[in-house]
C-alpha cells in the first residue's frame, strides 16, 4: 500500500509540474504582449509595392507581407504566422484593416495578444520604410 501511494503521489507530482510548465509558456510575454502601443499608419505616403513587417515577442513573434496600390493597403498575407493561429481571427482583424486602412482598429475579443502583434507587425513594415521606400 505504501508503494502505491508513493508511486501515486510521484505521477501526480510530474503532473503538476508539466501543467506548471504549460501555464508559464502559454502566458510568457503576455503582459509585454498587451501593453503593445499601436500608433496607427499613414498608408497614402507609400508606393505602390509590397512591404514586409515583423513582430518579435516570443509565441507571438510574427511576420506580414502587405500590399499597397494607390496609396492603399490591398493585401495583408502571412509569412510566418504565431504559434497558435486562427485563421478567423487573422482574417477578422486584417478585414478591419484593409476596411480603415489603418491599424487603430478594434483588437478581436478574446485574441487581444495575438492581434496587436499582427498590427504592429503592420506598423513595423511602413516603419522599416520611413520615406517610403521599398
Amino acid at each position: 500500500m505504501k508503494r502505491f501511494f508513493k508511486v501515486t503521489l510521484a505521477i501526480l507530482s510530474v503532473i503538476i509540474l508539466i501543467a506548471a510548465g504549460g501555464v508559464f509558456y502559454l502566458t510568457r510575454g503576455l503582459k509585454e504582449g498587451s501593453t503593445v502601443v499601436i500608433s496607427g499608419i499613414d498608408v497614402s505616403a507609400f508606393p505602390d509595392g509590397t512591404y514586409t513587417g515583423k513582430y518579435d515577442n516570443r509565441r507571438w513573434s510574427n511576420e506580414l507581407s502587405l500590399t499597397v496600390k494607390n496609396g492603399k493597403i490591398t493585401n495583408i498575407a502571412i509569412v510566418k504566422d504565431v504559434e497558435y493561429s486562427n485563421k478567423g481571427m487573422s482574417d477578422t482583424l486584417f478585414q478591419r484593416v484593409l476596411t480603415k486602412q489603418n491599424t487603430t482598429v478594434d483588437v478581436v475579443s478574446e485574441a487581444t495578444v495575438t492581434s496587436k502583434a499582427y498590427l504592429k507587425a503592420i506598423e513595423n513594415a511602413f516603419a522599416a520604410n520611413p520615406e517610403g521606400k521599398k
